[in-house]
């Protein structure tokens, strides 16, 4: 007797009982899978994309906003920053490396960074086609962008004022594309890199058209020149204890750590996954419900069935087999769908959600935790067949018979 044919055969016969138990089951295990690819994914970028940068130098005001605008790009910054205070940091003995940043524009959507080389290779990003800028108004772009854009290497394009789409153009400060980035997977592929003195000529051009040359405006200096942030890297471990408080109490500027910063945030970002993980465990609770009441109903009405089976000689074992075959079989489908599921919307989400997009990279990774998510979908379904399994064991074969 094929046991798996026959609990098959015994789910069919109840297409929909056996489609809601399964969809629950699904639901349950795609939920709480999501929450651990995208969190998981989100834990990883976030370290990556911070490794190697000790400190977050800029303008006073919150650390997870300077770390979030100067590490990540996902906030704007809370101000700029004299250069002169950069060059001052830059010739600490405890630092061993500055690379300034310089923001306020965007392309479509891209942030526009003005930087040194020394951001590119901070992120190993390599050139898959033209140069790097060595002057004024000369843009290279992350594969993202130049993928997104289809803009190449000899095309123009205008930046817009502000972070995000929809501020006002820059047509008569238009970049010329020099280069374009290989995908790194990092921050890097979502930005467009050019020189700091790039984007103090879009702005100077900007507020005062009668500019007479780069260092007088009708008769008047310019304004000190200003950055918007900058990155730091430690020359040895003993400036971790000293500089931050240093930067902190002794100059206009202020100090943010990114792994501080990111592990406060992922601890925030924890509180909203348990609740969602929370959710999930009871929707596949109440699928292991389901899946007991509709197995103990169908002991009801195979009765008869199942003690035919027992008079022609199948065992005691092979009946209650049969009852936990078919639960275990359904939870299988059920965990099958809902990991499929999940992976997919992961794969996709940039579509619905374009910011994000960077975590698509997590559906390609099954992740240790999804084999736990496997267990427990297969222990509900064994443990939702236990009672119904025990009573078709104990069937009396007799009785049954003699009721019809």
């Amino acid at each position: 007797m094929n046991v798996l044919r026959l609990a098959w055969a015994y789910a069919s016969r109840r297409p929909l009982a056996t489609f809601l138990n399964v969809l629950l089951l699904a639901v349950g295990v795609a939920t709480i899978t999501l929450v651990i690819l995208l969190s998981d994914e989100l834990d990883h970028r976030l370290a990556r994309e911070a490794a190697g940068i000790d400190l977050v130098v800029g303008a006073k005001g919150s650390p997870l906003q300077l770390v979030l605008a100067g590490v990540y790009h996902a906030d704007v910054p809370p101000g700029n920053i004299p250069l002169a205070a950069v060059e001052s940091l830059r010739a600490n003995p405890l630092v061993r490396e500055v690379i300034p940043l310089a923001l306020g524009d965007s392309f479509r959507g891209y942030r526009i960074v003005g930087t040194e080389p020394a951001f590119a290779a901070h992120y190993r990003a390599t050139l898959a086609t033209g140069r790097l800028w060595s002057a004024p108004l000369e843009a290279v772009l992350g594969s993202e962008v130049a993928r997104a854009t289809g803009l190449t290497v000899g095309a123009t394009f205008a930046g817009s004022h502000g972070l995000a789409e929809g501020g006002g153009m820059h047509e008569d400060s238009r970049y010329a594309v020099v280069g374009v980035l290989a995908p790194t997977g990092s921050v890097i592929d979502r930005l467009v890199l050019t020189g700091i003195d790039s984007v103090w000529k879009v702005h100077e051009h900007h507020h005062d058209e009668d500019e007479a040359d780069d260092n007088v405006t009708a008769g008047r200096a310019l304004p000190q020149r200003e950055v918007t942030l900058a990155l730091v890297k430690y020359r040895s471990p003993l400036a971790a204890v000293s500089l931050p408080r240093q930067i902190n109490a002794e100059t206009v500027l202020q100090s943010a750590s990114p792994a501080f910063e990111s592990a406060r945030l992922m601890t925030v970002f924890g509180v909203g996954t348990d609740v969602v993980r929370t959710f999930a465990l009871l929707l596949i609770a109440a699928s292991a419900l389901g899946l007991f009441v509709a197995l103990t109903q169908a002991l009801d009405e195979r009765r008869y069935d199942l003690a035919i089976m027992r008079a022609l000689g199948a065992s005691r074992g092979t009946i209650a087999a049969v009852l936990l075959c078919e639960s275990v079989l359904l939870a299988a489908v059920g965990l099958v769908v809902g990991l499929a599921f999940a992976h997919l919307v992961t794969a996709n989400i940039g579509t619905w959600l374009p910011a994000a997009a960077p975590l698509e990279a997590g559906a390609r990774v099954f992740r240790p935790e999804e084999w736990a998510v496997a267990a427990l979908a297969l222990g509900v379904g064994i443990m939702a067949t236990l009672i119904p399994a025990w009573r078709a064991y104990r069937l009396d074969v007799a009785a049954t018979l003699a009721d019809g």
